[in-house]
């Protein structure tokens, strides 16, 4: 199945330091994105109703943004209407108050995602567990306006086969990892997203809904929500104190606002199918010693 560009870009293969090379989703320049948009892309979404699960979360938090940037109406899913931690920084937004409604949802409750999810004609399902997938997609396929799903996954769903990439092996959307080996190895971070991702895409195709994967690598950038997620809290910690977040140094990094871009084009373009791996740079730690790169607070 050929791949699909979801924004203005190309493709690129960036060697992958010390073991391979991968086949890269080249993310634009995330300027494009950050602040205002072109008057073109603006109201693009007009009319048009999105639902974004877990949206205080990083990704979440920069898509409903862009989201209500684009002129869409949002439906957005908090675990808690009355923690303000949650909420305060989604109602700042520009077309909060105009096209966002807050719905309280806990992804282990089945059906408590009913009344977001109606009258919506996409769902953004951000970092699901299994259970929390399949109890948001039991509610997605009762609405008959909602045909897209686009699910956040991970590369992490991808690179972690039977057996490691061998050196000079090119990693693309083709490439799944492997329940079994992950459970061997006590990767249960990788085994969760593994088993997400595989469950969506069971239930979608019985349900005839339309499934767009994104699996970004390591993400970062600016944060909009009030408290640390794990990635900013991992980078912060490797920049302070050198602590590497993975054993080996090695870093697939991709820019938020770019991974949240990638969300609303995978609904936007209706040729978008299957799974898009996002990674803007593959380096190792040591390889910036003498750049400290800078998390700024929106």
């Amino acid at each position: 199945m050929p791949m699909v560009t979801l924004h203005m870009g190309n493709y690129r293969t960036i060697p992958y330091t010390k073991l391979k090379r991968v086949t890269l989703f080249f993310c634009s320049s995330s300027a494009q994105v950050s602040n205002k948009l072109p008057s073109f892309i603006e109201m693009i979404g007009e009319r048009k109703v999105v639902c974004v699960t877990g949206a205080s979360g990083f990704i979440a938090s920069w898509l409903v943004k862009l989201l209500l940037q684009r002129g869409y109406t949002v439906h957005a899913t908090v675990r808690s209407l009355g923690d303000p931690k949650k909420t305060q920084h989604l109602l700042a937004f520009d077309g909060a108050q105009e096209r966002l409604s807050l719905f309280e949802a806990n992804l282990a409750e089945e059906g408590s995602f009913e009344s977001a999810v109606n009258g919506c004609q996409c769902a953004q399902l951000l970092e699901p567990a299994v259970k929390g997938a399949l109890n948001v997609l039991k509610s997605v396929a009762k609405v008959p306006s909602l045909k897209r799903v686009v699910l956040t996954s991970s590369i992490a769903a991808v690179i972690f086969g039977v057996k490691p990439p061998e050196f000079g092996a090119v990693v693309d959307e083709t490439w799944f990892s492997d329940p079994e080996t992950c459970e061997k190895q006590e990767l249960w971070y990788v085994l969760s997203k593994t088993l997400a991702e595989n469950a969506a895409a069971e239930f979608c195709k019985k349900n005839g809904l339309e499934l767009v994967v994104i699996n970004p690598g390591f993400v970062i950038g600016p944060i909009l929500q009030p408290t640390l997620n794990f990635t900013s809290e991992g980078f912060i910690s490797l920049i302070e104190t050198g602590k590497e977040v993975f054993p080996d140094g090695i870093y697939r990094l991709v820019d938020v606002r770019d991974v949240a871009n990638a969300h609303i084009l995978a609904f936007e373009n209706p040729e978008a199918n299957g799974r898009y791996i996002m990674v803007a740079d593959v380096t190792h730690s040591t390889d910036h010693e003498d750049r400290k790169p800078k998390l700024s607070c929106s």
